[in-house]
């Protein structure tokens, strides 16, 4: 009988991956949150499979397995997984990557939208019982006379880009990993990143944590943005240096901020970043709809069932073969 060992989730129940599993003759373990990296440890040592979502699974946890035939993460990035240690094991590490796009397209275009708009703002001041605006009326911002920077070219910011066409802005694009003539058949201009820094007035982050990307907005990168310019994250919270981030946001060097990802996350009670005006933070939810979250437990499911199946699994990021 397989077992399938699952880290986390942050679901109310794991029936559906029971509904697709258990019929193959697996069995399913689990821990509810992963915070007990000797738990972890412990639950993952006679697994054949490794379902995780948030925890770390580190070099230690990959070196209890036993014999574990993959690992996968229920989501986009796969930044809690050491994939090289995985990797040295002969172990493939999959990830769902096409399951919340729109979603978190939509997000984005909305954090851009309340940014260039400073819509909350405005609501928050006549809440406050003054019919005025929340904001000085130079910050509010028409989006067809703004160029908006897009960092990284992939599903994401590909649907990012495609649905600010119909705002008629100037749209940059940084991607070394994306040919230049793809970019521009689609529309778009390709740019270095210090070039789409210094000419972006917003900045929009759709990169995977890598070590190439880690910090890569940090208290150089903003200082090359342009004055008062605003930044949306929606990807990873580790993309940005927070302390360089809350320096130039109360420096006024960036004007505004909104993110859906934090670093650490989630942040602490008092952290700066929940208390100052001109930032909103979302408690990484832009993967969130009605159908995202089915569309992604079935099919980390069915990546199990692959392998229980004597199949090669869909979505293998570390270079194992299967």
């Amino acid at each position: 009988m397989p077992v399938v060992a699952v880290t986390d989730f942050g679901f109310e129940d794991l029936e559906i991956e029971k509904r697709i599993l258990e019929p193959l003759g697996c069995s399913l373990v689990s821990l509810k949150t992963g915070k007990d990296s000797a738990a972890v440890r412990e639950l993952v040592r006679d697994a054949d499979c490794v379902i995780t979502q948030f925890a770390p699974v580190d070099a230690s946890v990959i070196a209890a397995m036993r014999r574990c035939r993959v690992i996968v993460r229920y989501g986009i990035g796969v930044d809690n997984v050491d994939l090289d240690a995985a990797a040295a094991r002969g172990i493939p590490v999959c990830n769902v990557p096409d399951y919340c796009t729109d979603e978190v397209a939509d997000h984005a275009l909305a954090m851009i939208l309340e940014l260039t708009r400073r819509i909350w703002q405005n609501g928050m001041k006549l809440r406050s019982g003054t019919w005025a605006l929340g904001v000085r009326v130079e910050q509010m911002l028409v989006l067809k006379d703004a160029t908006v920077g897009v960092v990284a070219f992939g599903r994401i910011g590909r649907e990012v880009a495609r649905r600010l066409k119909p705002f008629k802005c100037r749209v940059l694009v940084f991607d070394p990993q994306v040919p230049a003539d793809r970019v521009r058949a689609e529309g778009f201009h390709p740019v270095s990143l210090d070039v789409l820094l210094a000419q972006s007035d917003l900045v929009t982050l759709h990169c995977p944590s890598t070590p190439q990307t880690r910090q890569m907005i940090n208290a150089r990168s903003l200082a090359a943005m342009k004055p008062g310019g605003l930044l949306v994250n929606v990807s990873r919270g580790t993309l940005v240096d927070t302390d360089a981030l809350v320096a130039a946001l109360r420096s006024g060097a960036i004007g505004a901020a909104a993110m859906d990802v934090t670093d650490p996350e989630p942040l602490p009670a008092g952290h700066p970043l929940l208390s100052m005006d001109n930032v909103l933070v979302n408690p990484h939810c832009a993967s969130g709809s009605p159908t995202s979250g089915q569309k992604l437990r079935s099919a980390v499911a069915d990546t199990v069932a692959a392998v229980v199946r004597g199949s090669p699994p869909p979505n293998i990021v570390n270079g194992v073969k299967a």
